[in-house]
């Protein structure tokens, strides 16, 4: 049985972003992320409802300051009363996992996807995805980028700018780019 570039995607193989099917997707969670982006005067409830529309999980008390930009936002999970502050980008073509009473500051990137490093097959256009998971009471600084696969430990500490490439262990603190426990 074939499966479909969607089904390849969400289990991090290689896939084509340019199906119709993804390129649908895409264009849902443009107009949903529209939606919430311009909500600015409405009710934090009321703004919670449009997130809850797309995203694979939100718990209570979280805050997520418009604008916000991702792929699909079905596979981003946010723990209870997590923050993500103005300009966050969120490449979720596979899980990303934001734990409870997580600060996410402004301009963070996360991105789960990666690309082939092979010449040929990049060549074609495909690409694959790692997940992203951050733990819980985890401070990450204005600036910071998380790459593909990383996993940031709970009361953790991402200093604004770094550049984070490897896991991140419970506790530490690291900054830098390459990030590295200070």
């Amino acid at each position: 049985m074939t499966r479909s570039e969607k089904d390849k995607m969400l289990a991090g193989d290689l896939y084509d972003p340019s199906a119709a099917e993804l390129q649908s997707d895409l264009a849902a969670t443009a107009a949903w992320l529209a939606r919430f982006n311009t909500a600015t005067t409405m009710s934090k409830l009321d703004r919670r409802d449009i997130l809850a529309e797309r995203l694979a999980a939100i718990g209570a008390n979280v805050e997520i300051r418009a604008p916000i930009y991702c792929d699909y936002g079905f596979n981003i999970s946010v723990g209870n009363g997590a923050f993500l502050n103005f300009n966050c980008v969120i490449l979720d073509v596979v899980a990303v996992t934001i734990g409870d009473k997580t600060q996410i500051g402004p301009g963070v990137q996360i991105l789960t996807a990666d690309h082939p490093r092979e010449a040929a097959v990049r060549r074609a256009g495909l690409e694959f995805g790692r997940p992203v998971h951050i733990g819980s009471n985890v401070w990450i600084g204005g600036g910071a980028i998380i790459l593909p696969g990383v996993i940031i430990g709970d009361n953790a500490i991402v200093g604004a700018g770094s550049v984070v490439t490897r896991n991140v262990p419970a506790g530490a603190t690291v900054y830098g780019n390459p990030a590295r426990i200070k």
